[in-house]
């Protein structure tokens, strides 16, 4: 059974206070926290167990190498990938999307050809695909969302034309919370002969995902917003689209052979693994998985649910706070205005007083924010280990807000 104070013992920095009251820490969406079990192995790592990896015959190494690479079975059964051999270990989605467009994008398009997206993605499935406009020519054709947030898959799937080579699509906004209908997209994108990317930054922290249901080419995932460390992440590639890659990084490990005027690659999907990895951060991320699969990833989806319910509830009972969004299928991620409210940093800065942790900002998603007409909103974002308590603690901190402001 789910019990949220077992949960909550689970991570230690809850139990803290911030200005003297309680933590109510509600920028999941930036970045969660850590476990203690995650916590204790990273110290592990470092202090008892710590080698490079692939390169050493001694005992430390040997070890580091099998926890280190016993992450990408950890990774291939969190996303229901039919082989291990499908997951490239990185540093999160950022690293991930970049990959794709340098070894498979920049492989396969050319001047004319466009690449599909939502004005919801988040810079990071924006910014890779603008370096290929500036320097190969392609095109980025944009999908509008409607005025509650929802994205039509059927909207996406009519901006494919001839020369679309790829749709890249969030599986959830990081800014309304939008659950996007993920796999109708990239059933209809393969029809099509069409390559599809899901962005998995929020959707895989917050729902089970089976990428062979969904039926994507490409799913990057992030390390920090599930439970685990910086700088660690993965991103499940097809097989066969994996073997249509160029690699994107050169150095040690990528490579069997290498002499004065030749090279032979490693197989993949070590051929995309360049120089010493994350080593401990990797093996924390697959403790983190492994957290949360015990948790129950459906557990961890009904809870949420509720807890968003609870919290929708209360928040548009506020008829002086302006909700970003309010799409039929969404998540636990709310993004606000105030009416009397100079900024977004101001709301946050008096609910930080109240000790309630909310993000403030554009939240790395520009096109969407010129799409809503603000230049900036607050977002509280939820995770499992949330309660309906803070949502209360929420509600009360902006009702000061909106006295001091009004």
């Amino acid at each position: 059974m789910f019990d949220v104070s077992e949960i909550r013992a689970d991570f230690p920095i809850l139990s803290r206070e911030v200005n003297g009251k309680p933590l109510v820490y509600l920028d999941n969406g930036a970045s969660s926290q850590k476990p203690e079990v995650v916590i204790d192995a990273i110290t592990r790592a470092y202090k008892d167990e710590y080698a490079n990896v692939h390169r050493g015959l001694h005992y430390l190494s040997n070890l580091a190498t099998e926890k280190y690479e016993s992450v990408r079975g950890i990774v291939a059964r969190f996303l229901n990938a039919s082989d291990e051999n499908e997951i490239i270990l990185n540093s999160g989605t950022t690293e991930g999307i970049n990959m794709v467009a340098y070894a498979w994008a920049m492989e396969h398009l050319k001047q004319g050809d466009n690449i599909v997206l939502s004005v919801m993605e988040h810079h990071a499935n924006i910014v890779p695909w603008h370096f290929l406009r500036e320097r190969i020519g392609i095109e980025l054709k944009w999908v509008d969302i409607d005025e509650y947030g929802n994205l039509n898959p059927q909207s996406v799937i009519d901006a494919i034309d001839k020369n679309t080579k790829l749709v890249a699509i969030t599986h959830m906004s990081n800014v309304l919370g939008t659950i996007v209908d993920v796999k109708t997209i990239c059933h209809a994108a393969k029809s099509l002969g069409v390559a599809t990317l899901v962005d998995g930054s929020q959707g895989a922290v917050h729902m089970p995902v089976d990428v062979q249901e969904i039926g994507c080419d490409f799913y990057p995932i992030t390390g920090h917003k599930l439970c685990g460390p910086t700088g660690s992440g993965a991103i499940y590639v097809k097989a066969e689209r994996m073997e249509e890659m160029r690699p994107f990084l050169g150095g040690g490990d990528m490579i069997k052979e290498v002499h004065k005027d030749s090279i032979i690659y490693n197989d993949p999907p070590m051929k995309f693994e360049a120089g010493t990895p994350g080593i401990v951060q990797t093996i924390g991320f697959g403790v983190a998985l492994d957290y949360m699969m015990k948790v129950g990833l459906k557990n961890i989806e009904r809870y949420e649910a509720e807890l968003k319910d609870y919290a929708h509830e209360r928040l548009t009972a506020l008829n002086w706070l302006k909700l970003q969004g309010q799409p039929d299928n969404k998540g636990g991620i709310f993004s606000f205005t105030m009416e009397n409210a100079g900024h977004a940093h101001d709301i946050s800065t008096i609910l930080d007083k109240k000790g309630v942790a909310v993000r403030a900002g554009q939240h790395c998603a520009g096109p969407l924010m010129d799409h809503m007409g603000i230049t900036a909103s607050c977002r509280a974002s939820f995770a499992f280990y949330n309660t309906k308590s803070e949502v209360d603690t929420l509600v009360d901190a902006l009702h000061l807000a909106n006295d001091l402001f009004g």
